[in-house]
């Protein structure tokens, strides 16, 4: 009975350890949107993986240094993206987000309103949860 009782605790425990990293890494990626609505390009430098693959719902991929480039210098600008829908599938060190929401921005001098879904992937590297790939697609 104790060899029971021992193993249904550490069952929950790592189901509750699973859930509160899930809540991370939800969290982490919400904040992720503020950093691009304020420009916050040291922490978009600090959270992006050195090979992640950015895909745009218009069908842009960019890899790290033009994701960054364009926040620097102003040919991407999101002014308000409002995530309507997110879940966090975590399989070992790796974190799958699915979400759905709605990005205003401009491109350029074009400005643009977008209900997207989107898919991001994370992986735990040194402690830490990097981007390493994202794609959405216009609904």
């Amino acid at each position: 009975m104790r060899i029971i009782s021992i193993l249904v605790f550490l069952f929950t425990s790592f189901v509750v350890l699973a859930q509160s990293e899930a809540v991370k890494v939800d969290a982490l990626h919400k904040q992720k949107f503020e950093w691009l609505i304020n420009n916050n390009i040291d922490s978009i430098t600090y959270l992006l993986g050195d090979k992640v693959s950015y895909v745009h719902s218009n069908g842009w991929i960019q890899n790290r240094d033009e994701v960054l480039n364009d926040m620097k210098s102003g040919k991407l600008q999101y002014k308000s993206i409002v995530v309507e829908e997110s879940s966090v599938n975590l399989i070992e060190q790796t974190a799958i987000v699915t979400g759905k929401g709605t990005f205003v921005g401009k491109v350029n001098t074009t400005d643009f309103s977008l209900k997207l879904l989107y898919t991001e992937v994370y992986v735990k590297l040194n402690g830490r949860w990097k981007l390493i790939s994202r794609h959405s697609c216009k609904i």
